[in-house]
């Protein structure tokens, strides 16, 4: 809260590049939608990468750290009047500090030194934003909690078709947590799509407890494999890799601490795929019908998918586009799977 709430009043004041590392090219509906979004939330925005997945026409959609906004914004056009975005984040209200101190609340008589934090930077654009979308209400809230209580936020039980997250896992403590509340929150057949930071190795004491560190988004780094059995744990689908691109510190005394350990900014997806949806390989053409990926989707680092060609698909392939919002854009049948195909969305 003191790092997003009060240093960082720009992605410039950022001290390394983590934060700021670009994911995979997206269509140009999503490019012309971010176009729409107020310069005050992009130049708030502090993701790794514009965390924006496909067919999101008519869905109910969760922003896990939404900050100022800016996907959330961009989301609200792509899901349309009929669809919903939720923002959560834990940065609130006007920031009351004393100089040189931690916060303090009003009632010791501080000194202001913020009123723009994260989530009041978002509310005060909804306006503006439904006004320049044509929507005649809105189809966007931001809320104010912890995405590890997402209870206590009053989020019911399977209420979102997706959860996204953009760089923000790596600030909780409990990565556990958060990815189980998103799992309880998603419906059957929902999406959790995410990018985040990764480490080669499970970091030293001295890096964890780094204030800087931190709040950049390296210290709470999870080491990679361990997202793997925390999503089996909780009960997602193995985990499907869409992107990864290295990160370097760019900060001589950072990279010092830092050692021999080395940094990912990747996307992930995880599905919440009911047990036994589907029993084996199958063969799988996609339609073409998906808004700004009509000639091909690519789904993931494993798999592209282009219109009407025959594609085989391993068990979980198979069972994540049957039982998710996907299933109305492929045909699936029952086939057997090349040597390729088998190697999985979690290779």
């Amino acid at each position: 809260q003191d790092y997003y709430g009060k240093e960082l009043q720009k992605s410039e004041n950022l001290k390394t590049n983590a934060c700021i590392t670009s994911a995979r090219p997206h269509s140009k509906v999503v490019r012309d939608a971010l176009e729409r979004v107020h310069e005050e939330v992009v130049a708030r925005y502090y993701g790794c990468g514009l965390v924006i997945p496909e067919c999101l026409s008519s869905c109910r959609i969760l922003d896990l750290g939404s900050g100022s906004g800016r996907d959330c914004y961009v989301l609200s056009q792509l899901v349309g009047e009929q669809g919903h975005v939720t923002g959560i984040d834990m940065t609130e209200g006007q920031v009351w500090r004393r100089a040189g101190a931690l916060p303090h609340p009003p009632s010791s008589s501080p000194t202001l030194f913020s009123s723009s934090c994260q989530v009041e930077v978002a509310k005060k654009h909804i306006a503006y934003h439904m006004d320049k979308f044509g929507y005649r209400k809105p189809n966007v809230e931001f809320i104010h909690g912890y995405m590890e209580k997402l209870a206590d936020a009053g989020l019911a039980d399977e209420s979102y078709d997706i959860v996204i997250s953009n760089c923000v896992i790596n600030l909780a403590p409990d990565k556990r947590a958060v990815l189980r509340e998103a799992f309880r929150v998603l419906k059957t057949g929902g999406e959790m799509y995410f990018s985040d930071i990764y480490a080669s190795q499970r970091l030293s004491e001295t890096i964890r407890k780094h204030r800087v560190l931190w709040g950049e988004c390296l210290a709470g780094a999870l080491y990679w494999r361990d997202l793997y059995s925390i999503a089996e744990e909780v009960g997602f689908s193995p985990p499907c890799l869409v992107t990864a691109s290295p990160i370097t510190i760019g900060n001589k005394e950072l990279e010092k601490i830092i050692g021999n350990c080395r940094f990912v900014s990747a996307t992930f997806r995880l599905f919440k795929v009911p047990g036994g949806s589907w029993a084996g390989p199958g063969q799988v053409i996609y339609n073409g019908r998906i808004v700004g990926h009509e000639r091909e989707l690519v789904f993931d680092a494993n798999f592209t998918f282009k219109e009407g060609e025959v594609v085989d698909v391993d068990a979980e392939m198979a069972a994540i586009l049957q039982t998710s919002r996907f299933a109305e854009e492929f045909l699936i049948r029952a086939g057997e799977a090349n040597a390729a195909a088998l190697q999985g969305c979690c290779c």
